[in-house]
């Protein structure tokens, strides 16, 4: 033993071990240090801990501690935490059972032979402890992520699920785990567990970051344990015990929040579910899961596609089909034109042949006479699309001309303040507008649709600017429909839904080529960040828990909702960048101005339509100068004038 080993105060520790340069008896010095560290209780075994689990992380395919004993050595460390309490108490061990369970889960990530010898090591039951509440929520946290990596395996899952109550101790853990954190964790700071903040934190950062941690850590508890319910959702005979409705009820607002954007949550679970026969019955008698997902359906989410694929699932059932449709129609609808989305290519196609499937068990009688209204209308957009694609080139050209001087109508209606007027005129050169051209009808969607916020219709905007978006090249990337969608989804109280769209409407600015931080043309407004910082508070991840715990963080300020309102009058004053169409066709009057956002009333003050007429009059002119112009003109006469003029 040479002069090195001496020196180590913990002869025969891992490190001292891992030093051996034969590779034989430093693999039976690793075996033996997994065998023999459970039954010490030498001060610093946390320090050797937390290395494995840094290589854990660092190399989680790695075979060699795996062989050696490393899963044996993990559960009885966690059994020894269970169990004896004294031991956990002294020294820094306290830190032992979650580096522990964190290291199986690691390890079984992504390998299925590890998870079988993890499962054949007994790591099962300790996990479930932990899972069960044995020691804290951060035990929790990582028990919960090491039970999902082994159930993802057919091989490892039956051994995973014959353990009794374990899929209701996860489904209560994922409708728990925010209140658990906020409660135990959060909500007094001077009670915070030292050891869980120095793991939140790695030692590094004051309150704010315990808090900031503290919210990923809660999300990804929540996240983590639907990601285990949602290996049982796979196996049809579980989809009854996960059907509850008590359950099922709240999947879709089991979000996550921004701090955990990469997990599918709860819009994730109810896909599978809706996978099964039996999960889309009980998702079919939840009409407050379809309101949802024809929510998520429309927004920015992520995770869009998979509402859209759990109501179409919904809708070609014919079990399900009479139940859902009322709910789900109008935000199908809207979407009947998008070309892809997620997985699906031609999605626009599927929803229309979903949409309009004859099925004999669906009377007109059965059906709300607004779902009867949008079947009659995407019936008759059918039919437009297959004539379209055998008319003359010439009928298209005359259609798309007319439909030109309807809309410059329309602009000059809404710059005289007549918006209803203005809305009709929208509505009519919708009609006449050839399907192909998708730009001009990006513009038009996007028109009526504020047309509809001032006219107090938000959930009539709502839909225009998803069609709007629907078309437009990218999908989901027109500003102006982002933001005036954003402002419907506000006044319908869709507070995630506005967030979303209100965040993607700043990426959509600060990502065009011309802007810059001192140009005023594509210069996010200070009203906007204003918005989207009001919103983030209301979507607060700990929001509902707080307020039912008496602590709340966050209220929305009034006199910021009238700042927010001068602000962007104030900027809309100034703003006169052109419509984003690549056509370069310059914007209509009043989609240069600011995106006014109407008082809680839904009326606009009369001396700010009085100023804004003031300040455009001069612009009106010039639109009223051209329509007129143009309305004295033949069809042949006005298909020979340069269109991007207008």
């Amino acid at each position: 033993m040479d002069k090195s080993e001496y020196d180590c105060p913990y002869p025969g520790c891992l490190y001292c071990v891992m030093k051996e340069t034969n590779s034989t008896k430093r693999r039976i010095g690793i075996a033996k240090f997994f065998k023999d560290l459970p039954i010490q209780d030498n001060d610093g075994q946390v320090l050797p801990v937390s290395g494995l689990w840094n290589a854990a992380m660092s190399q989680p395919g790695e075979s060699e501690f795996v062989e050696l004993g490393i899963f044996e050595c993990m559960t009885a460390l966690i059994w020894k935490g269970l169990k004896n309490r004294r031991w956990l108490t002294q020294d820094q061990n306290i830190y032992i059972p979650y580096y522990a369970a964190h290291i199986i889960g690691s390890y079984t990530m992504v390998i299925e032979e590890y998870a079988q010898r993890a499962v054949k090591a007994g790591v099962v039951p300790a996990l479930i402890e932990l899972l069960k509440g044995g020691l804290t929520w951060v035990e929790q946290r990582v028990a919960v992520r090491a039970l999902g990596h082994l159930a993802t395996y057919d091989s490892t899952f039956p051994k995973v699920a014959s353990y009794k109550n374990i899929l209701d101790s996860t489904m209560q853990l994922s409708m728990d785990a925010l209140d658990v954190v906020y409660t135990q964790f959060y909500q007094y700071a001077d009670r915070r567990l030292s050891y869980h903040r120095d793991l939140l934190t790695r030692g590094v950062g004051g309150l704010d970051m315990e808090a900031r941690k503290a919210e990923e850590w809660a999300s990804q508890l929540q996240c983590w344990s639907l990601q285990l319910i949602n290996c049982f959702a796979f196996k049809e005979q579980f989809i009854p015990f996960i059907c509850k409705e008590s359950f099922i009820s709240k999947l879709s607002g089991l979000w996550g929040g921004l701090v955990n954007e990469n997990s599918p949550a709860g819009i994730g679970l109810l896909r599978t579910i809706c996978h099964q026969k039996s999960g889309r019955l009980a998702v079919a008698d939840c009409p407050g899961v379809i309101e949802s997902l024809s929510n998520i359906a429309r927004s920015s989410d992520d995770w869009q596609y998979m509402a859209v694929d759990c109501l179409v699932w919904l809708v070609q059932d014919p079990d399900t089909r009479v139940k859902v449709l009322d709910r789900a129609v109008v935000a199908l609808a809207d979407l009947a034109e998008v070309p892809s989305l997620g997985e699906h290519k031609k999605l626009g196609d599927l929803l229309m042949s979903s949409l309009l499937h004859n099925d004999v068990s669906v009377s007109s009688s059965s059906l709300s006479p607004t779902t009867a209204d949008l079947l009659r209308d995407l019936s008759a957009l059918h039919q437009r699309m297959k004539w379209e694609k055998n008319a003359p080139k010439e009928d298209i050209r005359i259609k798309q001309a007319a439909a030109l001087v309807v809309k410059l109508e329309g602009n000059a209606r809404f710059s005289s303040g007549d918006i209803a007027g203005a809305s009709a005129k929208y509505t009519e050169a919708l009609s006449l507008c050839p399907l192909r051209a998708k730009k001009e009808r990006v513009t038009l969607y996007s028109n009526r649709a504020q047309c509809h916020l001032l006219l107090e219709s938000p959930a009539n905007a709502a839909s225009d600017a998803t069609r709007a978006l629907c078309l437009h090249n990218p999908i989901n990337r027109h500003a102006k429909s982002l933001w005036r969608r954003a402002q419907a989804y506000e006044c319908l109280g869709l507070v995630k839904e506005c967030l979303l769209d209100a965040i993607m409407f700043i990426n959509e600015c600060s990502q065009t080529p011309e802007y810059s931080v001192e140009s005023k043309k594509n210069k996010v407004p200070n009203y906007v960040e204003r918005f989207v910082k009001k919103k983030m508070q209301a979507a607060w991840l700990f929001k509902d828990v707080a307020a039912m715990h008496g602590g709340m963080q966050y209220t929305e300020d009034k006199d910021d909702d009238e700042q927010v309102s001068k602000e962007e009058d104030n900027d809309g004053d100034r703003d006169n960048d052109d419509d984003d169409d690549d056509n370069g066709e310059e914007a209509s009057e009043w989609e240069t101005m600011s995106e006014t956002d109407f008082s809680q009333e839904g009326e606009i003050e009369s001396d700010e339509v009085s100023q804004w007429r003031k300040q455009n009059e001069d612009r009106k002119a010039d639109f009223s100068k051209l329509t007129s112009s143009l309305k004295g003109m033949t069809l042949k006469e006005l298909l020979g004038q340069p269109q991007a003029d207008y």
